[in-house]
């Protein structure tokens, strides 16, 4: 049965966020509250938690997830930043986006050997959310993410934690209940190009 942790939103626990550190250590799936819906999130070395999230959402093994980062230089440590995506990011993170962005050398050798080809880009977010946060402080590294979208499903309720809770507690190790959160999706921006490209908005609708 998996742990649902009731955090405070704003000043979360650091007693339940360092229980779900271990649980994530240990190679489990959470469930995670951002500013675009709670989303599943797990650590990069951990194979079982992935393909169980293949497996439910029903995903091949080429498919991107995208990775939750503490602040730019982390990113940057696994994504070649120039200094138009640099600028671009410090000004809309942390925030409700995703950045498509070439993939650095340094990226892991699990996540660039994932699939059938070396990854190329990578996708990158900064959330804006205290619990997520302070999970990403506490563990010291990012964490792959992806959204809460089984198959057959178009716009499913992602940021209403009770819904999400009858959905997927019984799929995941851990739930970071932190209440409701903002609704999704986020706006994903393209920075692999020549200029950067909003290829969708989301509920909170990013200008360049």
């Amino acid at each position: 049965m998996a742990e649902r942790l009731m955090l405070h939103p704003v000043t979360p626990q650091q007693r339940l966020v360092d229980k779900a550190v271990a649980i994530l250590k240990a190679g489990g799936l959470a469930l995670v509250p951002t500013d675009a819906g709670y989303s599943l999130a797990w650590g990069l070395e951990s194979r079982e938690a992935e393909e169980r999230v293949q497996r439910l959402r029903e995903l091949d093994s080429r498919h991107p997830f995208t990775l939750l980062c503490r602040q730019l230089s982390e990113a940057g440590r696994l994504a070649r930043l120039d200094d138009r995506a640099f600028r671009l990011m410090r000004s809309l993170t942390p925030g409700p986006c995703t950045f498509i962005l070439p993939a650095s050398p340094d990226l892991p050798k699990r996540i660039k050997n994932a699939g059938r080809s070396k990854r190329r880009d990578i996708g990158i977010r900064l959330p804006d959310h205290g619990v997520t946060r302070m999970l990403l402080e506490s563990i010291g590294e990012p964490l792959l993410s992806t959204s809460l979208v089984l198959p057959d499903e178009e716009h499913p309720n992602s940021h209403e934690a009770e819904e999400v809770a009858n959905r997927w507690l019984r799929w995941v190790d851990v739930m970071l209940d932190a209440e409701d959160c903002e609704p999704g999706p986020t706006s994903i921006v393209d920075c692999t190009g020549d200029e950067p490209v909003v290829v969708r908005q989301g509920f909170h609708p990013v200008a360049l």
